[in-house]
């Protein structure tokens, strides 16, 4: 059987015994039949791998920390992406890969072409099953950390933050991430299904955004996140 990961909301120490959560249970119990007195990792967003034993009392599943270990999967580059919030399944798929590229934060952005529009409640329960995914793309891709998924954005609320280097991807732009210089931080802005509007762009780079182009082709949004994600780890990050 593989290695089981699984993300814990607890804090973590050694030696100590903890009740799993109960979709952890669930899931150990009633999906994998994990056996009794086996080990599995835990991590609670600390930056460590925890090893555990399973210890099973009736319905109650509880775990014993027997070691702890720093875990190095980080990249050195702090990267934020600043997503268009796309439609259905398509926004599910780009937080989950873009946390196994390495973001260390998700912005999904509401802008004049969002097909989707989140308020009030809706916009807490997409937080709340976007984040889902965030955690278990965590666990999967083996990082010890969780990436915050924010609340939906308006393009002024970002722009009016100065603590980024930021980058608008945009078809008409004329530099491309090899002409850059290298940056350990950086915060990526990408329309959704439909684009920036030309103001938009104008906009962001107005507060100093960088036009970014990624090629001689129009990429959809959800290729276009990850191409940007992954060509900046690859020559900023891991």
């Amino acid at each position: 059987m593989k290695k089981i990961r699984l993300y814990q909301n607890t804090a973590l120490s050694l030696g100590n015994s903890i009740e799993l959560s109960k979709d952890n249970s669930h899931h150990l119990n009633k999906v994998l039949r994990f056996p009794d007195g086996k080990n599995i990792t835990i991590f609670n967003g600390d930056g460590f791998d925890y090893d555990a034993k399973v210890q099973r009392l009736k319905k109650i599943t509880s775990i014993s920390i027997v070691s702890k270990l720093k875990n190095d999967s980080e990249s050195k580059l702090n990267l934020t992406l600043a997503q268009g919030i796309a439609k259905g399944e398509k926004m599910d798929f780009l937080i989950q890969k873009s946390i196994e590229l390495g973001v260390t934060s998700i912005i999904p952005m509401q802008l004049e072409r969002s097909v989707v529009r989140l308020k009030g409640d809706r916009a807490q329960k997409k937080i709340e099953h976007w984040q889902k995914i965030a955690n278990h793309a965590c666990e999967q891709s083996g990082r010890a950390v969780i990436v915050n998924i924010c609340q939906p954005t308006l393009l002024s609320e970002l722009l009016g933050n100065q603590n980024h280097n930021g980058f608008v991807l945009h078809h008409r732009a004329n530099i491309s991430l090899a002409q850059m210089p290298e940056y350990s931080s950086a915060t990526i802005l990408i329309g959704p299904e439909g684009g920036l509007t030309d103001q938009e762009v104008a906009d962001s780079t107005n507060a100093g955004f960088k036009p970014l182009l990624l090629g001689k082709r129009v990429l959809r949004t959800e290729t276009a996140s990850l191409v940007a994600i992954a060509n900046m780890q690859l020559l900023w990050g891991s």
